[in-house]
């Protein structure tokens, strides 16, 4: 018996276009009229969009013989239009003919704008309701089901690409054309459930549901369109693409401006990601933090960019070299001279860059120099993913912030108000470092940084060598710890080095120990009661 794929592909002679995005529709549409005789069924607002572009269509209505229903909430679902999509030609033509079904042979119908809606402070939850889309979906994967003998079409983007088909096989597509859009047209319907799938988990959880289904839904299906593929991934031998969310976060680096520079790697992207998170988690001065491999390797606060870059930079001058340097401010062109004069650096990030400093930056034409926007204020965050085997690892973004009110002093020892800001410093800059993590700060600004050692102690000694190496002094300054010292030899090593006073999260079974080695020391030490392991 013949596979329905082996059968030689027909014209389109009828097509069926809904969209909510109208962009080239009427160009799409015209073509398909005038070029290959095509009729053109359509309904509601696209109709009209057709009409007034001079493009002849019938409306569903009509076609049907049954009106829109229900303030238009029933129009295409109809025999006449899932019997004419779902229709096997050659195999159901009899009972076709029977019901006076004619074939729809070219499906075009993108969804309602679900996630733009939302995204809106303003729409109600009645709206956002109105706004779920179920004969298009229906549609849609009617079309894509039968993708051997119907055109499906979801994104504008291939408007062009289907009118060549039909142009270079006599008004036809071919089977790898339909596959292919049949494909990313379940893509399309999978992340439009998502988000409707995920608004309603979190409306459910607004409304005090506390369930395991409204902290984290029972079903986990991310989407996410391809915007483009890289060169290659972490490492030469592996592919890797960039994909965004069907609505990216205003300010993140997959709609950012790449102003200047060869294109993003993977791991151009990583490291400037936790170097924009980094520069963030500062707003009330002038901040600097170059990254290198995933992690801060120097980070300050200033009364201008310029002396914020000159200070982070003072950290680890030997890491810095190749980073990602990120701003919290407009990029002036006093700091891009002075980065130019110190360093070569792989990406330039800042929410918004002088002109001036932009002319100096395209001097290097390999240098990548990204304009983000600000950040979205009061949007939530994107949970955050790690794929294991078999599965994804889904938690919650870490948002928490530090309550002054949550802060306990548990030495002998009192941190006076420098020591404290400096302490506050440093525990922002810890939340950013790989764990296990520790940070030496002094006057807001990183003296050194150990990251990602397999025991904590070891990070301890590697921030010392590392300040050491840069000629930088640790006696006086403070020391931040991602959690808690499991051991006092976490201590005993930043009392060697000259610490005078220590920010953790505290709840180890040795803590009475920890706190006895820093009153020994005349440290001071406060617990915070919370933890940023970074992984």
């Amino acid at each position: 018996m013949t596979s329905t794929t082996d059968r030689p592909a027909q014209p389109i002679r009828r097509a069926l276009i809904s969209v909510s995005d109208k962009t080239g529709v009427a160009e799409f549409a015209r073509a398909l009229s005038a070029d290959h005789g095509v009729e053109i069924l359509s309904t509601g607002g696209t109709a009209r969009a057709l009409r007034d572009a001079g493009v002849a269509v019938i409306d569903v209505a009509d076609h049907t013989g049954a009106p829109e229903i229900m303030d238009g909430r029933v129009k295409t679902l109809h025999p006449k239009i899932h019997g004419g999509i779902l229709g096997r030609r050659g195999i159901d033509d009899t009972v076709m003919a029977e019901q006076q079904i004619a074939p729809i042979d070219l499906v075009v119908v993108n969804l309602y704008p679900f996630e733009q809606t939302i995204a809106r402070p303003e729409t109600t939850r009645d709206q956002a309701i109105e706004t779920i889309d179920i004969g298009g979906p229906a549609m849609l994967r009617a079309a894509a089901k039968n993708h051997a003998f119907v055109t499906l079409v979801v994104d504008s983007v291939d408007y062009d690409a289907v009118l060549a088909d039909m142009q270079a096989h006599g008004g036809a597509t071919t089977l790898s054309t339909r596959e292919r859009l049949a494909a990313k047209g379940f893509a399309h319907t999978a992340g439009y459930d998502h988000a409707i799938a995920t608004y309603l988990s979190d409306a459910a959880d607004s409304a005090g549901n506390d369930t395991d289904d409204a902290v984290l839904p029972s079903r986990f299906a991310p989407s996410y369109e391809r915007r483009r593929t890289l060169r290659y991934g972490e490492n030469p031998h592996q592919r890797a693409a960039l994909y965004a969310a069907a609505e990216p976060v205003a300010g993140s680096l997959v709609d950012a401006h790449v102003v200047q520079g060869k294109a993003l790697s993977y791991n151009n992207l990583a490291d400037a990601d936790a170097a924009l998170a980094c520069v963030r988690a500062f707003d009330q001065a002038p901040a600097c933090v170059i990254v290198k491999h995933a992690n801060p390797c120097g980070v300050a606060v200033a009364r201008s960019l310029e002396q914020a870059y000159e200070r982070a930079f003072a950290t680890d001058p030997t890491s810095a070299f190749g980073g990602i340097l990120a701003f919290n401010q407009t990029l002036d062109v006093a700091t891009a001279e002075r980065v130019l004069a110190n360093q070569f650096a792989e990406v330039i990030l800042a929410p918004a860059i002088e002109d001036a400093a932009l002319a100096l930056f395209a001097r290097k034409k390999n240098l990548r120099v990204i304009a983000t926007g600000e950040a979205a204020a009061g949007r939530p965050s994107e949970p955050a993913i790690k794929q294991i085997a078999g599965g994804l690892l889904v938690q919650d973004a870490d948002e928490q912030l530090l309550d002054d009110q949550q802060l306990r002093i548990v030495t002998e020892a009192q941190p006076d108000g420098s020591q404290l800001q400096d302490l506050m410093f440093a525990w922002r800059v810890a939340k950013f470092v790989k764990s296990n993590a520790i940070v030496y700060a002094r006057d807001g600004a990183t003296v050194g940084v150990g990251a990602g050692q397999m025991s904590r102690v070891d990070s301890a000694r590697i921030a010392g060598l590392k300040a050491a190496d840069a000629g930088l002094d640790v006696a006086g300054s403070v020391m931040a710890s991602d959690a808690f010292f499991p051991f006092r030899d976490g201590l005993d090593a930043a009392a060697k080095v000259g610490v005078k006073a220590v920010i953790q999260p505290g709840g180890s079974i040795r803590d009475e120990e920890v706190i006895a080695a820093a009153d020994e020391a005349g440290i001071a030490m406060l617990f915070t009661g919370v933890r940023h392991f970074r992984h």
